[in-house]
């Protein structure tokens, strides 16, 4: 059930089920969206300096806001966001590694343009089945005020 600004605190952290990255789906995402080598050829993978096959950053923040979003704590009650800030990949994401995300409120304001909204900023870091961090980023949510 989707949650309004005022049922939000700060310091109040959530976290999802975790999804597990096959390596199709490593593949598959990088032919589409970032086809670098270490990304969709296991041989060349192998002899970077990852050591084998990772996934695509930018597939790892797709499956982080995925795993927010079926919380289901702001689905009807968001209206998106002005951007990322302080993106970082801190360790490599692997075949068969199973990621979750944990997402904390770190600041709310009422927003002075539009009565109906609130502003959250939200701390994001996803870790893996080892409670590795893999991915840190913050972001602004707008999300509907009750009144």
């Amino acid at each position: 059930m989707s949650r309004y600004y005022e049922d939000f605190e700060v310091g109040e952290s959530l976290i999802s089920p975790g999804v597990t990255i096959t390596e199709a789906s490593i593949i598959d995402f990088a032919f589409q969206y970032d086809p670098q080598r270490f990304h969709i050829n296991t041989e060349a993978a192998a002899k970077s300096p990852y050591g084998g096959l990772i996934a695509s950053g930018f597939q790892t923040l797709a499956c982080a806001f995925r795993m927010f979003f079926h919380l289901g704590l702001i689905n009807e009650t968001g209206y998106g966001s002005p951007g990322i800030d302080e993106l970082r990949w801190t360790e490599p994401v692997r075949p068969g590694d199973t990621i979750r995300t944990k997402v904390t409120v770190m600041e709310k304001r009422e927003s002075r343009s539009r009565a109906e909204w609130g502003i959250m900023r939200l701390g994001f870091a996803v870790y893996n089945q080892k409670d590795q961090e893999v991915m840190t980023f913050t972001t602004i949510a707008f999300v509907a005020r009750k009144s």
